[in-house]
């Protein structure tokens, strides 16, 4: 579990975070990457309501634990955040796509960035790496590393940033 200060504390799942405020206020990473109709996409376009994007990988193990949490997350606040899981699987589609299938996610999508440029940006070296931005793409907060995103803890993180929305 993570812990407003930022220190890391396991949950009873095991999911390890740690919670970096470092770079609040600092604009998007905005470096392209593939929307799941194929499209070039950068997270500018998605300003407008505040949104969270997760970097993950097929081969990352809790990478994989946390999509579930993250598909309920995006169900539970569909119209007040939106949740974008990129991919950085570098084999792309060929990858992505039998996940996603096997996976039957009710509001995620398969964003593939098979050029790392969203991890690289990002500059944490680990996945999961899950970035909060507000309305205007201003970052709020990073978890580097796997959180429960359905526990009272991600509840308590979101909070400010969508009050009101």
């Amino acid at each position: 579990m993570v812990t407003t200060d930022g220190e890391t504390t396991e949950s009873d799942s095991g999911l390890v975070g740690k919670l970096d405020i470092s770079k609040r206020g600092s604009p998007v990473v905005d470096t392209p990457f593939q929307a799941p109709d194929g499209s070039t996409v950068r997270l500018s376009d998605f300003t407008g309501q505040p949104f969270l994007v997760n970097i993950w990988a097929t081969w990352c193990a809790p990478c994989i634990v946390e999509m579930p949490m993250l598909d309920e997350l995006a169900m539970r606040e569909k119209g007040r955040l939106q949740v974008l899981v990129v991919s950085q699987d570098i084999q792309g589609k060929e990858k992505v796509d039998p996940f996603f299938e096997r996976a039957n996610f009710r509001m995620l999508e398969p964003y593939i960035d098979s050029e790392n440029g969203l991890s690289f940006g990002f500059g944490s070296g680990l996945m999961p790496t899950t970035v909060l931005y507000d309305a205007e793409g201003k970052e709020v907060w990073r978890v580097v590393g796997a959180m429960e995103w359905d526990g009272p803890r991600a509840a308590m993180l979101l909070a400010d940033t969508l009050a009101g929305q």
